[in-house]
């Protein structure tokens, strides 16, 4: 007889506990990430226990500090870091009080290219560093900068060992329709303000087909 249940899923978390522990980690309350998915305080709470308790972390700043990559993700796995040193400015974050308002006045009026936009929050293009406006409610905090890594998990270490306090573990906000990843990991300046090191990272691409092999005539 055929067992019942779930198919095993073949990663240490299914895609809905990723799904949790990625906005745990990225720094949202319970009733954040509900609003975020569209389920209920509950379902968040138990798929954030089943992801501990597969984990054996005790608590949710445990979590948030558990450098986990899921099955399959672009991110380079421990053992093929590349290059930890910071790069350019990859990314400038800038609070607003009415996202279609800023909209207006950085696409249409400054003449900025936007990439993409989501509820709450819109990319724009500033010459190579992107640009991206969140929607508060009110004027915000210090602006955010993001730093471009090519490794945010050889960066994190790096940095982590010189005495740089993270709040959590590099995690991933977003998987674009063609198979990057954007991750991303916050830390604090000596003033407690928040700062950020990015990346994209890209799906490997196929390999080439193979030509097919002439066969000789008469074999």
């Amino acid at each position: 007889m055929a067992k019942r249940g779930r198919p095993p899923v073949p990663d240490v978390l299914t895609p809905a506990e990723w799904r949790v522990v990625e906005l745990v980690r990225h720094g949202l309350t319970t009733a954040a990430i509900a609003r975020h998915i569209g389920v209920s305080r509950d379902a968040v709470k138990a798929q954030e226990r089943a992801a501990r308790d597969k984990l054996g972390l005790a608590g949710r700043d445990a979590l948030r500090h558990w450098d986990g990559i899921r099955r399959g993700s672009a991110r380079p796995r421990k053992g093929d870091a590349m290059d930890p040193a910071l790069g350019p400015l990859g990314q400038i974050s800038r609070s607003v009080e009415r996202l279609d308002r800023a909209r207006a006045f950085f696409r249409d009026r400054l003449g900025l290219a936007e990439l993409y936009a989501f509820p709450g929050l819109a990319f724009l293009d500033l010459g190579g560093t992107r640009l991206m406006l969140r929607e508060t409610g009110a004027r915000g905090p210090a602006d955010i900068l993001y730093f471009r890594v090519a490794d945010i998990g050889a960066a994190h270490a790096a940095l982590a060992a010189r005495g740089v306090a993270f709040t959590g573990a590099p995690h991933m906000i977003h998987r674009h329709p063609d198979g990057t990843e954007e991750w991303m990991a916050f830390f604090a300046d000596d003033e407690g303000r928040d700062l950020a090191l990015h990346m994209q990272a890209a799906p490997p691409a196929p390999a080439p087909a193979s030509a097919p092999q002439a066969t000789s005539r008469g074999s």
